[in-house]
């Protein structure tokens, strides 16, 4: 009887990589990337079954886990991608920031968190919600990638703007839907009801002169 190798059992396409090697491979492309990649691509880079690149990738992640290793494979904004384990973040950060702060201020999370749960949403209307003007903090969240432009709003052509996927990576989530809901910290809305018949004045947030309309500039960005 003829010995066959192992590989051969699992034969791939030209160019492809045999089952016994899609692991490593897995593992070189995600070293190399600089954001989360999708299931399909990997599939497609490697020209093996989607369902197979999905369990070796499940498989790996578990592995890490079991070992304890300083890193874990994450399935974080619809792609996977290598990340630091949490407890080790401190390590991280001195080597990172050297000691330098690179932290959002608190203007820009309030800004940013705003921005995640209206989206998509004008400047105006940010400003309005916060009760001060965002326009400064806006531009630091554009230039971080955090945010983007999402067309024009119909009734007044003001920019509208939505999270970013750099976004769902930074903040460790699969989809918008991960979000953590917002009404446990709202207020009873019989309560809010009661506060605008008492005359809290209503006005349009995309209208710099309308009647109660008054906000401060954000200090920092």
């Amino acid at each position: 009887m003829s010995e066959h190798p192992v590989a051969s059992e699992h034969p791939a396409g030209p160019g492809g990589v045999a089952d016994l090697e899609l692991r490593p491979a897995l593992e070189a492309v995600l070293m190399v990337v600089d954001e989360p990649v999708t299931e399909e691509h990997l599939a497609k880079i490697l020209k093996r079954p989607r369902r197979a690149v999905a369990d070796a990738l499940r498989e790996l992640a578990d592995e890490y886990t079991v070992q304890k290793r300083g890193f874990e494979l994450r399935l974080v904004a619809g792609g996977w991608r290598f990340y630091t384990r949490p407890e080790y973040a401190a390590a991280v950060e001195g080597f990172v920031l050297d000691g330098q702060q690179a932290r959002l201020t608190q203007a820009a999370l309030e800004t940013l968190a705003v921005v995640a749960y209206r989206q998509p949403v004008s400047r105006s209307r940010v400003s309005a919600v916060r009760g001060v003007n965002c326009d400064g903090v806006m531009r630091t969240l554009l230039q971080r990638g955090l945010v983007e432009e999402a067309g024009a709003e119909p009734e007044t052509g003001a920019i509208l703007y939505r999270t970013t996927n750099y976004f769902l990576e930074w903040m460790g989530l699969r989809g918008l839907d991960e979000l953590p809901e917002l009404a446990p910290f709202l207020p009873e809305a019989d309560a809010i009801e009661g506060e605008t018949q008492e005359g809290v004045p209503s006005f349009d947030p995309d209208a710099p002169d309308a009647p109660g309309y008054e906000y401060t500039q954000d200090t920092a960005d």
